[in-house]
């Protein structure tokens, strides 16, 4: 489903480096936005990565900003089909799709119970916020992380792709992302500690210490934070 097509909360795509002192202004702002305390954060793409380390350090910062963490420990695919597991995400007012791999993150969520669940809470008016490998699986189309190529994402946004560090990233990587993107489609490279928001009535702007670089066909340009971006998807 596109973001255009119902979707009534706060998007954060972050480009990686999740709960770092340059994210505390943009992700205290999420938190006022969503009126509550409570995140509910799934370490899922971090499943074979240390997993409660994840949550460990995601406990500390949010606490840093009077928030309290939910982990939701699902890290495998029968998991994200457990009712009783899925049914308190949809009352969630922030979810936070931790980084690691985009392809396990996929294996688990796509066509899910968990991920019903998880655009519920975003079309009520919750905020969704994906970092890394999270940010470039909301979208559609997906940056393959095995080459750089293209590969099926869960399509909150359509016609969006997102490559995650894209200050830090291989070049060849980055060049082979633009080479291959779809005519219809652009991509965003967001640097770690960034994020790209779209905000409930549609419009995308840049928060965090980092840039945005749009591509649009053999265009490309530079957003600072604060920035709007217009065109987006």
């Amino acid at each position: 489903m596109s973001a255009r097509q119902g979707a009534v909360g706060t998007l954060a795509l972050i480009g990686g480096g999740e709960f770092g002192e340059g994210c505390r202004e943009f992700d205290a702002e999420l938190l006022a936005t969503a009126g509550t305390k409570d995140v509910v954060v799934l370490p899922s793409a971090a499943a074979f990565e240390n997993p409660d380390r994840v949550i460990e350090r995601a406990t500390s910062y949010f606490a840093g900003l009077g928030a309290k963490v939910k982990p939701l420990m699902v890290l495998h695919r029968a998991e994200a089909e457990d009712p009783k597991v899925v049914e308190p995400v949809r009352r969630a007012r922030v979810i936070y799709l931790a980084d690691g791999s985009p392809l396990h993150l996929r294996s688990v969520l796509k066509a899910s119970l968990l991920w019903d669940a998880i655009l519920a809470s975003y079309h009520a008016g919750g905020v969704l916020a994906a970092s890394g490998a999270g940010a470039t699986l909301v979208c559609d189309p997906m940056v393959d992380p095995r080459g750089g190529a293209y590969t099926v994402g869960l399509g909150v946004v359509s016609d969006l792709a997102v490559f995650p560090y894209h200050g830090t990233a291989a070049g060849h990587l980055r060049a082979r992302s633009r080479d291959l993107l779809p005519p219809s489609a652009k991509l965003a490279g967001i640097e770690e500690q960034t994020a790209l928001i779209r905000d409930p009535g549609g419009a995308w702007r840049v928060a965090g210490v980092g840039v945005v670089n749009v591509y649009d066909g053999s265009t490309s340009t530079d957003y600072d934070s604060g920035a709007s971006i217009p065109g987006l998807p």
